[in-house]
């Protein structure tokens, strides 16, 4: 039996290229993500993992990007 499968939706504030690369950078190494899609115009990051929220919120958080919200979708 699979993980199950979520998806997590988070308001980020990412001013340039490089905001959003950081963003890219810790998602793709993060453990349990299978999907990310971050995007800068809409200064929002769509993650589809196997681990809590809370896991994933820390992983973004922790490039120093502020989190003005986010939802499990």
């Amino acid at each position: 039996m699979g993980e199950v499968e979520h998806t997590y939706k988070f308001d980020v504030k990412m001013t340039c290229g490089g905001c959003s690369g950081a963003v890219e950078r810790v998602l793709k190494k993060a453990e349990g993500v299978t999907f990310y899609e971050v995007s800068l115009e809409k200064q929002e990051v769509i993650v589809k993992a196997t681990v809590p929220y809370e896991t994933v919120l820390e992983k973004i958080s922790k490039t120093g990007k502020e989190v003005r919200s986010g939802t499990t979708v």
